[in-house]
């Protein structure tokens, strides 16, 4: 992983805790955080246009990045849906090495850089060979994860994930499914030598703990849960399918979102990831509890998830954050721009998320950054003395944002751009991306060229 040095960092305009600011000098200490923060300062340093705090990608699987395009063929079912789709994954699961899952982490953590995230956090269930044998060392694949991000320089918050059961019924794992199994045991040592490895790993990495779902693990591996992740933050998927709403109150006796506020003691430390299937009473409880909501707008749309009520939740209070999950397209601007969009369509209405001090681009961004960080336990999400220098640069000389200014240009971004308006991006100081380009970027990609044509003959 790339070291750190100090670096002084200047730029034109620089969206700031309390809003925009002209001529910014950010002064990155050795150690990658930000030791000053300074307006109407001299041009020095690295120069450009327009910083920004760059978000956190809160919830990624990475390995599914190589299965992007292998899905979209109809199958013998009447009806294509996630459950199908699922399918497909497991089968594509079993050809999967540890070198393999690595690589693929690599690249899609550098393309997670190159679209302006700052950092990851990993919903990292792929933990045992494909018959459900651990490895030699128990941390085999978890370990690989930590590799990636020393390989692609970005920030880890690495999420292990207790899956414990085919359903709420608590059958046995299926075929597909027998690598992510574990007992509260094993998994606890898993854990346990999982932070050891991501120790080695710079100081910005965090080590929190996801229980896959409440089809996948039963109320009392929650609460086993909960004390395992100390202070650490807790991920959970939650009320993302409707048969899945349907299935958890047949077991439990009450719908997925309406359980959990019930049965946990929700807060900040928890990001509960899609949340596609609220009603508007559990929306706004759920806003109230201070979880963040880890939305994921391609991937939900891609498996038919359904629309998160964004308008509602954000104005009573709700927290949210992005990721790409799946990773078949990775982009921040296009996750922002579909959260946004959804509304809309929902709502037959436009500007849905734009409050009347700020535009849709601002309210957007600034709540991807804040809850992206809170999500992943990690000291970011704003311009700030004492925070990880997470950072991206737009590219002032972009021909959409050339000569603007403020939440202009965001919405500029986020509506008509792409990854070609980032520039430069730093995790926790890392300067990783420059002139929109992965400093390690031939190296990765090919690597990740070989584990695709392995792939391909094997498939």
């Amino acid at each position: 992983m790339k070291m750190n040095t100090e670096q002084m960092i200047w730029a034109r305009q620089a969206l700031l805790p309390n809003g925009w600011a002209n001529d910014v000098l950010v002064h990155v200490d050795a150690l990658g955080q930000i030791a000053s923060v300074t307006s109407g300062a001299p041009r020095q340093g690295h120069v450009v246009d327009t910083l920004l705090p760059a978000p956190v990608n809160l919830h990624s699987h990475a390995f599914q990045r190589a299965m992007a395009g292998m899905t979209e063929a109809r199958g013998p079912d009447p009806r294509d849906t996630f459950w199908t789709w699922r399918r497909l994954m497991f089968r594509f699961l079993d050809h999967l090495t540890p070198d393999d899952a690595r690589a693929i982490a690599a690249m899609v953590q550098m393309e997670m850089l190159e679209a302006g995230f700052g950092a990851l956090a990993e919903f990292h269930y792929l933990h045992h060979q494909p018959d459900g044998r651990p490895y030699d060392k128990l941390s085999e694949m978890a370990d690989g994860m930590c590799a990636a991000a020393e390989q692609s320089g970005m920030g880890l918050t690495l999420l292990p994930v207790l899956y414990r059961f085919g359903g709420c019924d608590r059958r046995p794992l299926a075929p597909g499914q027998r690598r992510f199994g574990n007992d509260r045991d094993r998994f606890a040592q898993l854990v346990a030598e999982s932070g050891k490895t991501l120790a080695t790993l710079p100081a910005d990495s965090a080590l929190g703990i996801a229980p896959h779902s409440l089809r996948a693990v039963q109320p009392d591996d929650l609460a086993f849960c909960i004390d395992l992740a100390g202070s650490g933050v807790v991920h959970m998927h939650l009320a993302e399918q409707q048969e899945e709403v349907t299935e958890v109150q047949a077991s439990l006796g009450a719908r997925p979102v309406e359980w959990l506020l019930d049965n946990a003691a929700l807060s900040d430390r928890w990001c509960l990831i899609h949340c596609t299937q609220m009603t508007p009473s559990e929306t706004v409880a759920l806003a109230r509890t201070g979880a963040v909501a880890g939305l994921c707008p391609m991937t939900e749309a891609s498996l038919g998830d359904g629309i998160f009520d964004g308008a509602r939740f954000v104005e009573h209070g709700g927290r949210f954050g992005i990721g790409s999950d799946s990773n078949i397209r990775i982009s921040l601007t296009e996750e922002l721009r579909g959260l946004e969009y959804s509304q809309r369509l929902r709502d037959h209405s436009r500007a849905v998320l734009a409050t009347p001090d700020h535009s849709t681009g601002h309210v957007l961004w600034q709540g991807a950054a804040r809850g992206g960080a809170l999500a992943a336990g990690r000291a970011a999400g704003k311009i700030s003395s004492g925070l990880w220098a997470d950072l991206v640069a737009l590219d002032g000389h972009h021909p959409d944002l050339e000569g603007r200014d403020g939440d202009l240009i965001l919405d500029t971004a986020i509506f008509s751009g792409d990854t070609r308006c980032i520039a430069d991006v730093w995790s926790a100081g890392r300067h990783m991306v420059r002139a929109g380009e992965h400093v390690n970027k031939a190296g990765i990609v090919a690597e990740y060229r070989r584990v695709l044509a392995r792939l391909r003959d094997v498939m």
